[in-house]
């Protein structure tokens, strides 16, 4: 039923009814029309209706420098994933992200102190999420999708510097095509959204090497904070946000042997903050590693920061 055909029914009813339709109107209103919150770390959840469009630009900076093993080496990442989202119908959406990437390695070398980096497009992701069962109520909805993805290499991953060929956790693609799958769960109030989402990704081979397969467990809580009641001609809302990411991966293979300095297991916690408009959101973040049970001298992270902005269209 539209907006206006609920108009025309509440003018009808009794006072009691009015106020009733005229609640459920107005929280209609809200969802369909408003840029609620979403997750900042993963972008499958982002809400989006048929015919309408997303486009979010990120700005992280990654830094890794506690390095177990005797090249001290230090990691700075500066990555810009922009991010694409169309509804195609009321339960299909297509997602691309493409990524462009500023890496610099500082590491100990039999020639000193050297500072390897690569700057440029990295691989892109497609990907598509299905609406499979939804139950809507005024003011709430509850929705399961499970989604698939495709990494395509696009970014470089044969580049060389002095020192010869870098690393291959340091080049801009992996040179594969790389699947992904996975299933998003999402609770949305008037007043708060969780989501939870699990994904699997599959590794595989190129240039004689192959990164470990990839799973990650993710849960947002987005609570709103300002204003406290919901009122009608608010402008904007602000969100605090909560979030947990537990990921795992596999060894890395050279050659098809396992690397036994790479892979293992993180859980991070991201407190953040979100300012939602009608259209568009600012948000800011801070992924923090909680545990890190990585293998032999794989790299540890310190942290990622993360500014973000979206437009609803």
């Amino acid at each position: 039923m539209n907006h206006i055909s609920r108009k025309r029914r509440c003018l009808k009813g009794s006072s009691n009814e009015f106020i009733l339709c005229a609640l459920i109107i107005f929280v209609t209103f809200m969802i369909d029309t408003t840029a609620f919150a979403a997750p900042i770390t993963f972008n499958n959840a982002l809400p989006v209706a048929k015919g309408e469009g997303i486009f979010r630009i990120q700005t992280k900076y990654i830094r890794s420098t506690y390095d177990p093993g005797p090249l001290d080496r230090e990691l700075n990442v500066w990555a810009l994933p922009v991010v694409g989202v169309y509804g195609i119908t009321e339960k299909i959406a297509v997602f691309g992200i493409v990524p462009v990437l500023d890496k610099k390695l500082d590491v100990d070398t039999p020639k000193g102190r050297k500072t390897r980096s690569t700057s440029g497009l990295g691989d892109i992701t497609v990907l598509a999420r299905f609406i499979i069962w939804k139950k809507d109520g005024p003011g709430r909805t509850l929705r399961i999708a499970p989604f698939f993805g495709l990494e395509v290499p696009t970014g470089e991953d044969k580049k060389r510097d002095s020192l010869g060929r870098l690393p291959q956790t340091l080049q801009l693609g992996s040179g594969s095509w790389d699947p992904e799958l996975g299933i998003v769960i999402t609770r949305q109030t008037l007043d708060w959204q969780i989501d939870a989402s699990a994904s699997y990704k599959f590794n595989n081979e190129a240039n004689k090497f192959e990164f470990g397969d990839a799973a990650r467990l993710d849960l947002s809580y987005q609570h709103r904070i300002l204003p406290r009641k919901l009122e009608f001609g608010v402008p904007a809302f602000v969100y605090a946000v909560l979030e947990n990411s537990l990921t795992w991966q596999d060894n890395n293979k050279v050659d098809g042997v396992d690397d036994r300095n790479s892979g293992g297991s993180s859980w991070f916690l991201t407190p953040g903050i979100q300012y939602v408009t009608k259209r568009f959101v600012a948000e800011a973040a801070v992924q923090l590693p909680v545990v890190q049970d990585l293998n032999g001298e794989a790299l540890e992270n310190d942290f990622t920061a993360i500014l973000s902005f979206r437009v609803n269209f």
